[in-house]
């Protein structure tokens, strides 16, 4: 895997990777990371991929990145029954 590309953001780590003929869309936040995965053939233009990356689409990971953390905070805090 091959890091092609690193976005700068003020709360979020994203990075672009180049594996297996798959660009990765890779987002962290603290623990947490989501990728998203495309076909190398479907993107024409990589910088124009990066402009398509909407104040809506980072406000959709940081509700998921919340489920993950209430998730994460549910599953350590379970008792083992």
């Amino acid at each position: 895997m091959r890091l092609v590309k690193e976005i700068p953001h003020s709360h979020y780590l994203i990075q672009i990777h180049e594996y297996n003929g798959k660009y990765l869309l890779k987002v962290t936040l603290d623990n947490f990371e989501q990728t998203f995965k495309f076909p190398v053939s479907d993107v024409n233009d990589l910088d124009q991929f990066t402009l398509k990356l909407s104040n809506e689409f980072w406000a959709s990971c940081l509700k998921r990145f919340l489920t993950m953390r209430d998730d994460y905070s549910h599953f350590i805090n379970f008792d083992n029954v």
